[in-house]
């Protein structure tokens, strides 16, 4: 149960969850035996339930998280109502253990990730026919990589919650995407700081 969790890590969806779990594993790292629970909200518009149901209004557990760049003021605004901050820039946000993703998780994958090993690991997934065809339609054409593989992983309906397990799994670890890093980083400086839990 995640109120009796030493930390709480707050994402947006699944597909946060799933890529932060599994560079926790790649770290070897064991959540579950350090206390760490990972909570996919549904959607940034839930955050300030979330932070007053976990933060120092409801169960007092130390929180952190994770959002898209486009969610970051509900972020903001959901950490002031629960008093937990007033965070007014990400530099701040970040002192308060809550990292963003430009634009979103995908975009940081697909960053990271390059066009050669996505479209070596989609031919190693039997996908690359399916996103070649997406690259030939008319609206996706004259259109740059990134976006293509964004919406392509978007396009399918639990494509992108397997991609974020595939594209995590592939990236060597001094390559992981900045938020994804700073976040299981910052629980791993909480748990070692004495008085913090």
């Amino acid at each position: 149960m995640a109120e009796s969790a030493r930390i709480v890590v707050l994402v947006e969806g699944i597909s946060d969850q799933i890529a932060l779990e599994t560079v926790a594993v790649r770290q070897r790292r064991d959540l579950g035996a350090e206390g760490i629970v990972i909570v996919p909200m549904g959607g940034a518009h839930a955050v300030a339930r979330f932070l007053l149901r976990f933060g120092p209004k409801g169960a007092d557990v130390v929180v952190v998280g994770m959002c898209d760049a486009g969610e970051e003021e509900h972020f903001r605004l959901g950490l002031e109502a629960a008093g937990m901050g007033a965070p007014r820039s990400r530099t701040e946000m970040e002192q308060l253990g809550f990292f963003v993703c430009v634009e979103d998780l995908e975009a940081e994958l697909i960053r990271a990730s390059g066009q050669v090993m996505i479209e070596a690991l989609l031919e190693s997934q039997g996908d690359l026919g399916a996103f070649r065809t997406l690259q030939k339609q008319p609206a996706w054409r004259e259109e740059g990589f990134e976006a293509q593989m964004h919406r392509w992983l978007r396009a399918g309906a639990r494509r992108h919650l397997r991609y974020a397990n595939l594209l995590v799994l592939s990236l060597h670890l001094d390559q992981m995407p900045r938020p994804l890093e700073a976040v299981l980083a910052t629980t791993v400086a909480l748990t070692r700081e004495p008085g913090s839990l």
